[in-house]
């Protein structure tokens, strides 16, 4: 049997499938390529067990996220894998991409987690995809960004990014991990629902000592804004309120409170450019998110011990002490390159 489960989450995504699922499974013979349907009520089910009736299929009775989907899922499968593969329902896979993330994973014992180079789709001009592309990082105030994306700016990729090495966090839409390392950790936060939550959990690996990668030798392409659109209120609100709480949880003592309340002002900022845009729905989504940390700083404040209790190593070379916001708002830099911080 093998080793490695390349695990789908879907929901309500039969175009997906239907457009991607067959390179997924050309592409990948020497893992066992497994679905997990979050509840689906569009006949995805239906389709999968005609068009491929050999395919195994996760069932789960409704959508509880990405975050709890995930989880759900492979606890499921648990002592079954050595390794699982998240992967996003619109990426395209290619020839040879999932050995070169084996044997970056195998080659760092230290390591729990490796992503590919992550590609837009369609391929047509070559640049990078918003959610992962060259590997993730964060700046002093908990901004993430990749190299090859700084906020909505990205890059054409012309190799400069084919290495391999440590990053901050990897990207959810194709994210190879130890099966171990995750059940150990508890998985995805299923308080976040989507967005971010592989930043979380990539950060609490980080805080007790293991190693996040990138591999530029491995490449897949990623439709992205599938579930939600980039433009989405909803995804607003998901993104701000989950960049709060991944704050609260994993920044060392000393240092949370001051980044929390720093991060509360800008999102204010952020909010105040959004009404006078006329994007009122966006500036309503980030009151939202706030407000949801107030209701909720119980569970944020369990939260946050559990995290720290596994925290052990802090600082991390793979954030940048500086202010993103400032250099690409304020200073013009648009590529990582140019941050001029490169580790």
């Amino acid at each position: 049997m093998s080793r490695t489960a390349v695990v789908i989450l879907n929901y309500n995504g039969l175009a997906h499938l239907q457009q991607f699922l067959p390179s997924v499974l050309a592409h990948t013979p020497h893992a066992e390529v497994i679905v997990a349907d979050n509840g689906s009520t569009d006949g995805s089910v239906a389709w999968l067990e005609h068009a491929h009736p050999r395919l195994r299929l996760i069932l789960m009775p409704q959508n509880t996220g990405f975050s709890q989907g995930y989880n759900q899922a492979l606890e499921w499968l648990k002592g079954e894998f050595e390794f699982y593969v998240l992967l996003n329902s619109d990426v395209a896979v290619t020839p040879g991409w999932l050995g070169p993330l084996l044997a970056t994973l195998r080659a760092n014992p230290r390591a729990v987690a490796c992503q590919p180079k992550i590609l837009a789709y369609p391929p047509t001009d070559g640049r990078f995809e918003y959610a992962g592309a060259g590997g993730g990082y964060l700046d002093y105030l908990g901004y993430p960004f990749c190299r090859g994306r700084l906020f909505d700016d990205r890059e054409t990729d012309h190799g400069q990014y084919d290495d391999t090495r440590p990053v901050f966090w990897a990207s959810g839409a194709c994210l190879l991990v130890r099966a171990e390392a995750y059940h150990r950790f508890g998985g995805l936060d299923p308080d976040f629902f989507a967005h971010m939550e592989e930043i979380d959990l990539c950060w609490r690996w980080k805080n007790a000592g293991l190693a996040v990668l990138y591999c530029g030798q491995a490449t897949v392409y990623h439709l992205g804004g599938g579930t939600l659109a980039y433009a989405s209120p909803r995804k607003s609100y998901l993104n701000f309120r989950n960049g709060l709480a991944m704050l609260i949880k994993n920044l060392p003592p000393g240092r949370w409170l001051p980044v929390v309340l720093a991060r509360l002002v800008l999102d204010g900022v952020a909010g105040l450019r959004f009404l006078l845009a006329g994007q009122v729905a966006q500036c309503w989504a980030i009151v939202k998110a706030h407000f949801y940390l107030y209701a909720h700083a119980g569970r944020l404040a369990r939260a946050r011990r559990a995290a720290q209790a596994t925290a052990t190593h802090w600082p991390h070379p793979e954030m940048m002490p500086r202010s993103l916001v400032w250099a690409f708002f304020g200073q013009r830099k648009r590529t990582f390159l140019d941050l001029g911080w490169v580790k």
